[in-house]
């Protein structure tokens, strides 16, 4: 639509510019790539690679690309302060380096999960004395 009209246009100009900004400001396109055409040439596989459960796995914080999904919408994962629960959030290009584990979650050093509370509680018993029900006095 933008392309057909005239190059004047100052419609053109201001919604050009404006979907320009935005593509750079995900990373879609560099800033030498600032006319329209370069959108036209984009392709889903660098609208995929902006996804945040594409990045999670990039960046290691997941073993594979489904454990990056289950990591985010188990609230595992935050983008700056904010705890992200969307697999396919669009991540800004000065928000990528703020990608980290969430506060509250076990992996980021918050309290830890269901098995290793158990696991604790069982160590702490066990080092204590016990209680006598086990059956190890056979």
């Amino acid at each position: 639509m933008l392309l057909t009209l005239d190059e004047k246009d100052p419609r053109r100009i201001f919604e050009g510019e404006a979907l320009l900004r935005r593509m750079n400001r995900y990373g879609l396109l560099d800033e030498s790539q600032n006319k329209l055409d370069y959108v036209l040439a984009l392709t889903v596989e660098n609208f995929l690679e902006r996804r945040l459960q594409t990045l999670v796995f990039k960046a290691g914080m997941a073993k594979s690309i489904h454990h990056a999904r289950v990591l985010i919408r188990q609230r595992h994962i935050r983008v700056g302060r904010q705890v992200v629960n969307v697999p396919s959030f669009m991540v800004r290009v000065d928000s990528q380096k703020h990608i980290d584990f969430s506060l509250t979650s076990p992996f980021g050093g918050g309290r830890p999960g269901r098995v290793k509370r158990k696991n604790q509680k069982a160590a702490a018993k066990k080092a204590s004395g016990g209680d006598g029900d086990e059956d190890d006095e056979e």
